[in-house]
């Protein structure tokens, strides 16, 4: 009882460290808007497994690979900068090719690249690994972690996590289909601007 209890406890940590708006909530409202649903849950599925792995860096104490991470924070903040100013500039100027056959093209094609786009810049944010090792402090039995406890509480958060991005894109694909052409392309340039600016401040930081 006491590992389903712990189950579902880090399962609502999960849902909570990925409810809160940011630009990968943003990144996945805005592709299955433009997308489709597959789309939006590839790159949620993306996230939830980076936070996985984050999860699993402070469950099973690996400080070495942590600290080699959190060593290259500033690389890798540059690094994201870049991607989300790209990421703003293509979502603000969109190809001419319409939906339908970007999404006919992408289903086999583009949504392992949506999936793995989103989890390599999730993975850019190494501080997160901090938050989940204040979490499993939180979580921690007197006992200490057990590698089944481990497991039980990275799983927890990863469904937690998986969760919240599942219910948001099903959420924003219920009303994809009602929204018309001229909204989606103000979603589009508001959308584009905000990523973009993320990506500015980003390399602004690590400047």
């Amino acid at each position: 009882m006491d590992k389903i209890i712990l189950f579902f406890t880090s399962m609502g940590f999960g849902f909570a460290v990925a409810a809160p708006v940011g630009p990968m909530a943003l990144l996945c409202m805005r592709r299955t808007l433009a997308r489709g649903w597959i789309f939006g849950a590839a790159t949620g599925a993306g996230i939830a497994v980076a936070d996985s792995v984050f999860a699993t860096l402070a469950a099973f104490g690996l400080a070495t690979v942590s600290d080699v991470v959190l060593a290259h924070e500033r690389l890798l903040h540059g690094l994201a900068g870049v991607f989300l100013l790209y990421l703003g500039l293509k979502t603000f100027f969109p190809s001419n090719s319409s939906d339908t056959s970007d999404q006919s093209r992408g289903l086999l094609g583009s949504w392992p690249a949506a999936f793995l786009s989103a989890l390599l810049l999730t993975l850019s944010n190494p501080p997160t690994i901090i938050l989940f090792a204040a979490i499993f402090a939180t979580l921690a039995p007197k006992s200490g972690f057990d590698p089944t406890i481990a497991f039980l509480t990275v799983a927890g958060i990863f469904a937690g996590s998986l969760s919240w991005w599942a219910g948001l894109t099903a959420v924003v694909s219920t009303f994809r289909n009602a929204i018309g052409p001229s909204t989606r392309r103000w979603i589009d340039w508001i959308a584009g601007g905000v990523l973009a600016g993320l990506g500015c401040l980003a390399l602004w930081s690590v400047v």
